[in-house]
């Protein structure tokens, strides 16, 4: 970051020291001011964009691997596996049901079983724990 901040500050100090040596006052009086400002204001924009991206872009993730002896070792089944995944999109317990096909007392009954084996109370608790664990993305 560090690095970063130095370069255009260097940079920036290149320019000055640049437009000093063209004569800034004879470049201003030459160049009309509406000009010379949209000139100046094309090149921070594509400066502002050009630094936007290198501090957003997204490194590619690794591929994500569900953690088979941690759903060995709680004996979750691939049904309950298909349920915390649901669960982490967020939906209600009757969006679950119309997803798998299922009535929503029989996504209860998967909830509960979930939650005894994850050990925990809520559905928050059991997506935080089920991605500590790596059993969901």
């Amino acid at each position: 970051m560090w690095r970063t901040v130095l370069g255009y500050g260097l940079a920036l100090a290149a320019a000055a020291i640049a437009l000093e040596q063209l004569k800034f006052r004879f470049a201003e009086t030459a160049i009309s001011t509406e000009l010379y400002v949209g000139l100046l204001a094309l090149g921070f924009t594509a400066l502002g964009l050009w630094v936007g991206h290198r501090l957003t872009a997204r490194k590619p993730r690794a591929r994500f691997e569900r953690n088979g002896a941690a759903i060995a070792s709680l004996g979750l089944t691939p049904r309950e596996c298909q349920i915390l995944d649901l669960l982490a999109s967020g939906q209600s317990n009757k969006e679950l049901a119309r997803t798998l096909g299922v009535s929503p007392h029989t996504i209860k009954t998967h909830l509960a079983s979930v939650f005894a084996k994850l050990e925990v109370d809520r559905r928050v608790k059991a997506i935080e724990k089920a991605r500590f664990l790596s059993l969901i993305e």
